[in-house]
This record gives C-alpha cells, structure tokens and sequence, in this order.
C-alpha cells in the first residue's frame, strides 16, 4: 500500500516502512506525527485519487531525528562589475519513519 502525502510544500510518494527527509517538524526524535493531508491512497488493484484531499485518510509516522541537509553554495556574480557574492545555506530537515497508511478502503 502506498500514498501520496504533502508537507512542506512538496509531495512525497510513501509506504510503511519508509524512511524520508521532510520540511523541518516541530517534533522530537521518537514523537509520532500525523499528516492528514493525503492526495492519494492505493495499493496494486486500486487507487483513490483525491480532490484535492482523500477524505478520511491518514498516514502515522515517527520522528527518528531531527537534522540539517547538505550544504549548498550561493554565488551571485554580475560581469564587469567587480561584484561577487558568496553564500552557504543548509536547511533543516527532520527524517520520519512512515508507520502506517489509514483510510485506503
């Protein structure tokens, strides 16, 4: 079984089990959240497409840690002009274990 949740602006395609590095949370490592904001449920037979949301589907996780993603580099550049412009930035993510999709019937 599998479902189509969004958090943090993006969509994220899960499953029970699943491992993955979402927007940060405000949560601690071992916390249980839930996203109710599910698009889509289904397994191999069927799948349930929302409009926008499926009604009544939930999907449980818990938090396993909460971390900064990798580094990227910002550099702003204008020819000719001697003007250059360096930045770093690392986001804040939080990694959730998925453990269970409800409402896929």
């Amino acid at each position: 079984m599998f479902a189509v949740i969004k958090t943090g602006g993006k969509q994220y395609r899960v499953a029970k089990d699943d491992v993955i590095e979402v927007e940060k949370l405000v949560a601690s490592a071992g916390d249980q959240v839930t996203f109710d904001q599910v698009l889509a449920v289904g397994d191999a037979d069927k799948t349930r497409i929302g409009r926008p949301l499926v009604d009544g589907a939930t999907v449980t996780a818990e938090v396993v840690e909460q971390a900064r993603g990798d580094k990227i580099i910002v550099f702003k550049k204008k020819r000719r002009q001697n003007y250059r412009r360096r930045n770093g930035h690392r986001q804040d993510i939080t990694v959730v274990k998925i453990t269970g999709i409800a409402g896929g019937n």
